[in-house]
């Protein structure tokens, strides 16, 4: 204790939260180092082909187990089958591009050319996505915020896991009541093993990135102390409360709820 007096609680209170997250980041470096003997969680062709140690964020893992009554994933309305496949993109009315499938390396080129290719005629990027590639979702967020594009998650769509770090580029950035968006830990891609102290580098090298990404958007980078939490066969969904506490909502979601009624 006389040790400690030595300090003031602020110096105190900042190291402990350091400890803390290398705590959580070296149990993350554990988890990447089984998944990679293991990789049993997921089947092969659902990992996406990746330079070595690029990471990644695996897309939503579906179970046969009951969806909970207040999970977000019952609104969803795209089948696996459509989520599954490479980020597409599709011009609708009002300048509403339409960005539907997994984020796959190569996304933000394909991304940043159908951008060059409508001009302005993009206002809003509407996503319904399971993630993947994060160095793309992280490109493409960038190249959204240098145009002033808007970002969105209509009700029934998902955005989860890299998709989040996408939608935070959005100069502004709305949800449904009724959208599904949630995060969990990323794994790197490597096709050799990767020594538990290389990949305790690597995550926390990758935890600083996304950090500063989110914090350059103007989201709180709180929020991905929750992704940290998650191991990548889970996901943690956000309630519309989070999606405003954490600015990553521009506006917020939940009028109705704020009233007393839920939307239907």
């Amino acid at each position: 204790m006389r040790y400690l007096s030595r300090f003031d609680d602020g110096e105190v209170v900042r190291w402990a939260f350091r400890g803390m997250l290398i705590g959580a980041i070296g149990v993350l470096a554990l988890d990447l180092r089984d998944l990679s003997r293991e990789n049993g969680w997921w089947a092969p062709e659902a990992v996406l082909p990746a330079a070595p140690s690029d990471p990644i964020l695996p897309p939503v893992v579906q179970t046969n187990a009951p969806i909970p009554p207040d999970d977000p994933r019952r609104f969803v309305t795209a089948g696996e089958d459509i989520l599954a496949r490479p980020l597409t993109f599709t011009l609708g009315s009002g300048g509403v591009l339409s960005a539907e499938g997994s984020i796959d390396p190569g996304s933000a080129s394909r991304f940043a050319a159908e951008i060059e290719a409508r001009g302005e005629y993009v206002k809003t990027v509407s996503l319904n996505s399971p993630g993947g590639a994060l160095d793309d979702a992280m490109a493409m967020a960038k190249l959204v915020r240098d145009k002033g594009i808007a970002t969105e998650i209509a009700d029934g769509a998902i955005c989860a896991s890299s998709c989040p770090l996408l939608f935070a580029g959005g100069l502004t950035r709305t949800a449904g009541y009724k959208a599904a968006v949630g995060v969990h830990q990323f794994y790197a891609a490597s096709q050799t093993p990767t020594a538990p102290a290389q990949a305790m580098s690597d995550a926390q090298a990758t935890t600083a990135r996304i950090s500063r990404h989110l914090i350059e958007m103007g989201v709180d980078p709180s929020l991905w102390l929750h992704a940290l939490d998650t191991p990548p066969q889970a996901l943690y969904y956000f309630s519309p409360d989070e999606l405003a506490k954490y600015k990553l909502v521009t506006t917020p979601v939940a009028t109705a709820q704020k009233a007393g009624t839920k939307p239907g």
